[in-house]
């Protein structure tokens, strides 16, 4: 137990206890999940947001003797410091000696190999509430494995940040990828555990099968409560305002505009040298979070959007910025790339904006859809 400080062994103690008023996690409530891991070999799906009052997760539960016998680590790797879309790794933690099996990687569901000897795996990991967003397409093939094998599994919840609305068109299964896997909007409205529940309920897992599922639910959280989110869950979301963006602006990742990857304000700026605005930037390599970013060197011109607070509130996506940049954009046949459709979850939004339809009309065209979707969304939740 060398490499836990004392401070950390102080915050391990205290994750047990914690305010009635305050937000707590799944992970926080140590009491509800340590019983169902104690004797037991035990993975963890983790990264470095799997925190229990300041400590790691994996730290804790090592601290408190249970076998943690494997790591499982998602987009970024287990410390999240890989850049998106990045090849991660397996290797060896080297503050536990425990193996990290990326899910990132030669494969991103755990094989029978990866699995055996396993008694019971635990999900711990923040996630954002958009369905692009590839840590829930890990939980989605975590899930497929754990019933595979008749290994149960514990979904440690966690707060969506945006949580407080549903909005998007919802994906085509036709467009399914690891972008994109589920029949959901792009921004579905669920924690990681009802969207767990949801996967199972739908029978989404590959042929009919059912995961051994229990969900430790947060404590004092509904999903209209804000949430500032205690890490930055990837390294190009590196505060709580470009989290609320996130939504609208990661569809430039499907243009030929930059979404300020490369610069300190991803996704709260855009930008392409052959646009127009008073803003500019030019993006560079940066460790740690961009070291390959589109049009890196070349100055740009866009938007800066970190002042940006709607006066309704947070509560649906903002297709302004796309369209615009479109419009401007003079080689309207080279604006978009494949990665759009995949984003999106369908061809009808590109061509919907190439045919010049407006926001309103783009918007009305995905109600049928959401409304749909929100009948489906109210049997899963857990905080109504």
């Amino acid at each position: 137990m060398h490499y836990l400080s004392l401070f950390s062994l102080f915050l391990m103690i205290s994750a047990c206890s914690g305010s009635t008023s305050e937000t707590l996690t799944g992970a926080d409530q140590m009491k509800k999940y340590l019983p169902l891991l104690e004797g037991k070999n035990v993975a963890i799906v983790a990264n470095h947001t799997s925190l229990v009052n300041g400590a790691h997760l994996v730290d804790t539960l090592i601290f408190h003797g249970i076998a943690i016998k494997k790591v499982f680590a998602p987009e970024h790797g287990f410390r999240g410091k890989a850049d998106a879309g990045a090849y991660v790794k397996n290797e060896i933690d080297v503050r536990t000696g425990i193996p990290i099996v990326s899910l990132y990687g030669k494969h991103k569901q755990p094989s029978s190999e990866d699995i055996e000897g396993i008694d019971i795996v635990v999900f711990d990991i923040q996630d954002v509430g958009v369905r692009f967003y590839t840590y829930i397409s890990t939980l989605h093939y975590v899930m497929e494995s754990c019933a595979e094998h008749d290994i149960p599994l514990v979904v440690l919840d966690r707060p969506n940040p945006n949580g407080g609305y549903v909005d998007g068109p919802v994906l085509d299964p036709a467009f399914r990828s690891f972008v994109g896997m589920h029949s959901i909007p792009v921004v579905h409205g669920l924690t990681i555990g009802e969207l767990a529940k949801m996967i199972n309920g739908e029978a989404w897992l590959k042929d009919d099968i059912t995961c051994d599922l229990i969900v430790i639910p947060c404590v004092n959280y509904f999903h209209d409560k804000p949430y500032s989110l205690p890490v930055k869950p990837s390294p190009n979301l590196p505060n709580d305002h470009a989290i609320l963006l996130y939504p609208s602006t990661c569809f430039f990742e499907g243009t030929v505009v930059s979404e300020g990857r490369g610069t300190l304000m991803p996704f709260e700026i855009y930008g392409h040298p052959d646009l127009k605005g008073d803003f500019s930037f030019t993006p560079i390599g940066i460790e740690g979070m961009s070291l390959y970013p589109k049009l890196k060197g070349q100055l740009c011109f866009g938007e800066d959007l970190r002042s940006f607070e709607p006066e309704d509130g947070w509560n649906q996506i903002f297709l302004n910025w796309l369209l615009d940049s479109y419009k401007q954009y003079p080689d309207k046949k080279n604006f978009f790339i494949p990665h759009f459709d995949m984003l999106a979850g369908t061809n009808t939004l590109r061509e919907q904006i190439e045919n010049g339809l407006t926001e309103e009309e783009i918007r009305r065209s995905w109600e049928p859809g959401l409304d749909v979707y929100r009948s489906m969304r109210f049997q899963y939740l857990l905080y109504k």
